[in-house]
């Protein structure tokens, strides 16, 4: 059974940094992409960064050069990880972890919120 489980996030100052995690079990040596989106307010959800089986990585352009997604093996769990620097005010949003295995199979987490503040 797949599971997703989410930590970090919160309230940070304009400029500040967070890291947000998701640790992922199951079948782990089926995925084929792992990442993180966000949903704002009023907002469609988009996607932030993701990470392939491969290690293509790939960025927002509004989060290129200020955020970094990495990812880790470990038993039968994978954990990805995004490090948010600089954070912006409209970088504001319920951050959801995501996990696509083969071409059909996607998985969410519960989302976390992070809000920056002016």
């Amino acid at each position: 059974q797949v599971q997703l489980v989410e930590s970090g996030g919160g309230l940070v100052q304009a400029g500040g940094s967070l890291r947000l995690s998701c640790a992922s079990s199951g079948s782990i040596f089926s995925v084929s992409t792992m990442g993180w989106y966000r949903q704002a307010p009023g907002k469609q959800r988009e996607l932030v960064a993701t990470i392939t089986s491969g290690g293509r990585l790939n960025y927002a352009d509004s989060v290129k050069g200020r955020f970094t997604i990495s990812r880790e093996y470990a038993k039968n769990t994978v954990t990805v990880d995004l490090h948010m620097n600089s954070l912006k005010p409209e970088d504001t949003a319920v951050y959801y972890c995501n996990r696509k295995d083969g071409r059909y199979d996607d998985y969410w987490g519960q989302g976390t919120q992070v809000t920056v503040s002016s």
